[in-house]
């Protein structure tokens, strides 16, 4: 026998569901579960976090441990959701929402709700969504158990079934904060996340923030934008984000987001962006890999404030390093993978397709710092690059921040810059042809090309400018590379330094008063 409560809360909720194209039949199609409708708005989740952070840190309940233990690499890779019960398999909306299985390494159950109006309702884990063994130890979880992350697949109304969206999806929220899109070569790569809190900061462990709970707008019909909210939870610190995400040539995603400090944060990283660099035609050990290059991303862009535009080559270092470049109000920061070629990486996995991940800040975020950190690595299997904005005033409990940005994952940076850009960043022994090599000494080979170095007059040569934190430089000249591309020129420079402390170079062309190319900069680490 149905009460009346119950039966008013479910009709209430099958008009609201009507309303926006969610019929019954649809529902019974999908055949998703829902818990009871519950008040919901991105106003209340701002609320919700700055109340929490005035509270103690509770971690989240967490389901059995022995039982995810179990659910392993192998367990986990055959556990499959069900595209027929994707949520808005059936509309409204382009795209198809699938989910991501608990296990081993993804044990905090991430509660998501359709958000209807002003109300929202609980989807309740089944293991009848997934497609798993009989023996999986995945049955074993409890029905309403939660899920790992999520999933947006292709349009279901590409007509020209291009991309089946039962197979291919084009973003994806899993594992902390942690979320990645695809770019307009139709390949994963970096990573962005919600905030960065202690990277690299000694004799502190970093602090992994998690989304717990998600939230899906229903889209309108046939619309090609989807809108996510995500409530965030850490021991220092709390926050509410909203997504409003195109999926277009490149994928576009609008973020805003209110963070609440409960506790001090020595190294803060807002719009975080989290990479793999390994090694390229900089810098690579004799025979450590048959691969010419291996890395998502080979470079750091920054547009800063004053408008230079900025082009640092990625290191794998033989320490943790983190570098800072101050700044104030920057137009944008990005993690790129300026080279496409794929004979400069000879893999199936196609590292040159990988996407580039700009930041553009759409409000002032004031006085700071872009703020790389490199890690030391021997594997792709690792991300060992951060790139973040950190505001120049300390994170201290009680603070709270708004910020408002858009990301872009696309094949180059959205606002490349209309001066020659670097394309190749070289180093070998320094001193001359068929003269003993001296110690100490570094030859560097640093490519330009395209800009105002195409239209250079015949005979005119480029200056290179040249800096160095110490050392000093010997042989410097600039010349065309001879491969009959117009615009395509290399500076050469020798660098002599003692002892191994690292050295920051910078480097533009530059003809007369005019300035010819981005500026380069590099941190050299001797004898590595």
């Amino acid at each position: 026998m149905i009460d009346r409560r119950t039966f008013l809360t479910a009709s209430s909720a099958t008009m609201a569901l009507a309303a926006l194209g969610i019929t019954p039949a649809a529902l019974a199609a999908k055949r998703i579960q829902f818990g009871a409708a519950a008040p919901f708005s991105f106003e209340a989740l701002i609320e919700q976090a700055r109340a929490r952070a005035g509270q103690p840190y509770a971690p989240p309940p967490t389901l059995s441990r022995e039982v995810l233990e179990r659910i392993d690499y192998d367990a986990h890779g055959k556990i499959h959701f069900k595209p027929e019960y994707a949520l808005f398999a059936k509309g409204p909306g382009q795209f198809p929402v699938t989910f991501f299985h608990l296990g081993r390494y993804f044990q905090a159950p991430v509660r998501m709700y359709l958000a209807e109006g002003a109300s929202a309702r609980e989807l309740i884990y089944d293991p009848d969504y997934f497609d798993m063994p009989k023996d999986s130890p995945a049955r074993e979880l409890p029905k309403g158990a939660g899920f790992a992350g999520f999933r947006f697949q292709e349009s279901r109304l590409d007509d020209q079934d291009r991309l089946d969206w039962h197979k291919n999806d084009w973003a994806a929220f899993l594992g902390a904060s942690y979320f990645r899109a695809i770019g307009e070569l139709y390949q994963y790569g970096l990573s962005a996340r919600g905030v960065a809190a202690n990277v690299a900061v000694a004799g502190k462990p970093e602090e992994f923030p998690a989304f717990t709970q998600v939230y899906f707008e229903a889209p309108a019909e046939n619309s090609d934008t989807v809108t996510v909210c995500a409530f965030l939870e850490g021991p220092s610190i709390t926050g509410a984000y909203r997504f409003i995400m195109r999926r277009d040539k490149a994928v576009i995603m609008e973020v805003e987001t209110a963070l609440f400090l409960r506790a001090d944060i020595d190294r803060l990283g807002l719009a975080p962006l989290t990479s793999m660099y390994w090694f390229s035609e900089t810098v690579k050990s004799t025979a450590v890999d048959w691969r010419p290059e291996v890395h998502d991303s080979d470079g750091l862009a920054i547009w800063t404030g004053a408008g230079e535009h900025i082009w640092r080559p990625l290191n794998n270092p033989p320490r943790t390093m983190a570098s800072a470049f101050s700044d104030a109000n920057p137009h944008g920061f990005g993690l790129l993978q300026r080279d496409r070629n794929f004979d400069h990486y000879l893999d199936g996995v196609n590292y040159q397709r990988r996407p580039s991940l700009w930041v553009e800040p759409l409000d002032g975020w004031g006085e700071g710092s872009v703020q790389l950190v490199e890690i030391p690595d021997n594997d792709e299997i690792h991300d060992n690059i951060v790139a973040m904005w950190v505001p120049k005033a300390p994170a201290r409990a009680g603070s709270s921040y708004r910020l408002h940005y858009r990301l872009y994952w696309s094949a180059d940076e959205p606002y490349p810059t209309p001066l020659a850009r670097c394309v190749a960043t070289r180093l070998g022994r320094g001193g001359q042809p068929g003269q003993p090599r001296p110690a100490g000494v570094r030859k560097f080979v640093v490519e330009f090309m395209g800009g105002p170095l195409v239209s250079l007059p015949f005979g005119v040569k480029p200056e290179p400018v040249l800096t160095a934190s110490r050392g000093t430089f010997s042989y410097v000249f600039a010349e065309a590379v001879p491969d009959g591309v117009s615009g395509h020129w290399r500076a050469q420079f020798d660098l002599t330094v003692d002892g191994n402390d690292p050295v920051d170079l910078r480097l533009y062309l530059k003809s007369g008063s005019n300035t010819l190319s981005e500026t380069w900069l590099f941190q050299y680490h001797p004898f590595t």
